[in-house]
């Protein structure tokens, strides 16, 4: 009895750790299906986050360190606040220096989904640096 209960806890331990280990790590979407940007954000995982972080898709293809960055680290999106006009110059143009993203990587309501997208999660982690009002000499 004793030497089933252990083949049976074994089995079980066996079969979870796949599970536990695909976990690990991975953020996944954190939109909700039923909001506006779902579809924006799936469109961002599935084509810019080999190249973007933003961590609200789990995205994390930004270089952490300008130590480590290589030519195909894009913006992070975390701290990088967009409007959907430029994020639409960005997709059409292929970035703004045109070297490395490629153009029209989505098209027409595709675009204008992760445009919208990422206007409304970009630099949610921005830090807001207090403004000092300065009046200049009219003389």
């Amino acid at each position: 009895m004793l030497a089933r209960a252990k083949i049976a806890a074994t089995s079980m331990a066996l079969l979870a750790a796949p599970v536990v280990a695909a976990a690990c790590g991975t953020q996944g979407i954190q939109v909700s299906r039923s909001s506006q940007y779902y579809r924006g954000a799936v469109l961002f995982r599935d084509h810019c986050s080999g190249c973007h972080s933003l961590s609200v898709v789990g995205a994390e293809g930004s270089a952490a360190s300008i130590k480590n960055r290589v030519r195909t680290d894009g913006p992070n999106f975390n701290i990088r606040p967009e409007n959907p006009e430029r994020v639409l110059y960005a997709i059409r143009n292929g970035g703004f220096s045109g070297a490395i993203m490629p153009e029209n990587i989505v098209l027409g309501e595709n675009a204008q989904a992760v445009a919208n997208f990422l206007a409304a999660y970009s630099g949610r982690q921005a830090q807001h640096v207090p403004a000092t009002k300065i009046t200049l000499s009219t003389k």
